[in-house]
């Protein structure tokens, strides 16, 4: 699907509502997320728009995030507007990491998809099951009380639970906001997967969205998990823009 600039807008103030930083500031058509957490896209600088910037806010949004206490990181997309002010950022030690993708389709076509018919439930709040499934066995525990503590604070967004004899098996969050469903925490046991339980979780998302007069949908998704690509390609879903998280390498301490 062609996104204008508002779209590009809309999906960038959801996809900060959604991960629910502690504070978000605004400056000359950026958010600034910030939060002492480990999620990414809520302790970051996002454009609102992949036009022409300043090259000089670049220095003014290093400098609000340095005065919180926090490490400036940028979350760029891979368009030509933006490439003075990466050259900025190289020259000022930055480096890009974790390269993804945003990805759209049309909310009817998921809510039509073909994939296994099971009964998903939605609920406002994550019962401690689906907290269970979302942080997983082997994920940090400090990273587990952020995302926890994040997922608190979100607004507009219902948590998608597929269970089987009292088990839950895969989880997923989706957030209603800005015109827009966004499909976000997608996880699966791994004694289940390979079932189409994501897609039956997605597409009942897709159907809870039509109801709120929702055409559109996105998600963004690691460049590297070859796996969720080929899942999201099948329902429809075409990547829109690529994007990286610009930080500073660690200054190494002396012996």
């Amino acid at each position: 699907m062609h996104l204008n600039a508002a779209d590009v807008e809309a999906i960038e103030r959801a996809t900060v509502q959604a991960v629910a930083p502690a504070q978000v500031d605004t400056l000359a058509g950026w958010l600034l997320p910030m939060d002492h957490g480990t999620i990414n896209r809520a302790r970051s600088a996002v454009p609102l728009h992949h036009g022409a910037h300043d090259a000089a806010l670049f220095d003014a949004i290093r400098e609000r995030y340095t005065a919180a206490g926090l490490a400036p990181v940028f979350r760029l997309p891979e368009v030509p507007a933006f490439e003075a002010g990466l050259h900025l950022l190289r020259a000022q030690g930055f480096e890009p990491h974790q390269t993804t993708f945003t990805q759209t389709c049309a909310t009817a076509a998921l809510a039509q998809a073909r994939v296994p018919a099971m009964r998903v439930e939605l609920a406002d709040t994550p019962d401690a099951a689906w907290m269970a499934m979302y942080l997983g066995e082997c994920l940090d525990p400090v990273d587990g009380a952020h995302r926890a503590r994040s997922l608190s604070r979100a607004v507009g967004t219902r948590f998608a639970s597929l269970r089987e004899n009292g088990e839950t098996v895969a989880c997923g969050a989706a957030s209603f906001s800005h015109g827009w469903l966004g499909v976000h925490g997608m996880r699966t046991a791994a004694a289940h997967r390979g079932r189409g339980l994501a897609g039956a979780l997605m597409r009942a998302m897709a159907q809870e969205a039509q109801r709120q007069g929702i055409a559109h949908t996105f998600l963004q998704v690691d460049a590297g998990n070859t796996g969720a690509l080929a899942l999201y390609r099948r329902l429809g879903f075409q990547s829109a823009w690529a994007y990286a998280y610009w930080r500073r390498a660690p200054v190494p301490h002396a012996a």
